[in-house]
């Protein structure tokens, strides 16, 4: 019920202040339940993306976002909370479990999933090496793929914390499902993992192709780990490298 109320205002609002735009919602099946895997360029597209999709959707979302007792970060967890943003503890482990579990629940009760299959935002703007948990997500439940592309909020929100510049627009492309059945039909017998992989990668793909991202083989996180030892910091500070 929240959702409802709240998506209504958290939109007219993010339109009037930003305008961002969509292409793509076609392939959202209108019902049944459905993986939105996107690029992560900025703490804006949990809200941007889902907020311009009309079946809710409930995504993954880092616990860091929900902490703080600050206004701003109660106003901000209020809204991603309203958004059904899912708060995850991504320190590995147990942890990892919980989100998968999370996720699949969503899913198995025919929902809209929406995840970050690099693991955390990008640090450079580049695609980093996606994570197998949405490969683990389709395969266990069937759900169809959408890749998603956020362009232009890594720009809108460079030297900001939580709210983008107004320019340049941001805009979310949604391309057609990843024929994740061709994929694990062509690699009959091999290795769970083996598999796990082909699929992320072809995600990954598609979501390139649709974002036209510089992309790196390296995963987002021990970038952000090299980057923050550069800058003198623990590399314990870094966000872990979560399993999904």
């Amino acid at each position: 019920m929240l959702y409802e109320i709240a998506k209504p205002f958290v939109m007219g609002v993010v339109r009037v202040l930003w305008n961002p735009t969509i292409s793509g919602t076609e392939n959202i099946p209108e019902k049944g339940p459905v993986i939105l895997a996107s690029n992560n360029q900025a703490y804006s597209d949990t809200v941007f993306l889902p907020g311009q999709v009309r079946r809710s959707v409930h995504f993954l979302g880092k616990s860091d976002i929900f902490s703080g007792g600050s206004p701003l970060n109660r106003v901000v967890a209020a809204v991603m909370r309203g958004l059904r943003v899912m708060p995850v503890d991504r320190s590995g482990g147990s942890a990892s479990k919980s989100a998968i579990g999370a996720g699949l629940a969503v899913l198995e009760r025919g929902g809209v999933l929406g995840i970050y299959p690099e693991g955390t935002r990008s640090p450079d703007g580049r695609l980093y090496r996606g994570k197998t948990g949405v490969a683990r997500f389709a395969l266990a439940t069937g759900a169809p793929i959408i890749p998603v592309a956020m362009k232009g909020a890594f720009e809108a929100q460079r030297g900001r914390t939580f709210f983008p510049h107004r320019h340049p627009r941001i805009h979310a492309v949604l391309g057609e499902p990843v024929d994740v059945e061709a994929i694990t039909a062509a690699m009959q017998g091999a290795e769970e993992a083996k598999v796990l992989r082909a699929v992320t990668d072809a995600v990954m793909d598609r979501i390139h192709a649709l974002s036209d991202q510089e992309r790196s083989e390296e995963y987002a996180n021990v970038v952000k780990q090299r980057m923050r030892a550069a800058a003198g910091r623990s590399p314990g500070s870094a966000e872990s490298d979560a399993a999904i």
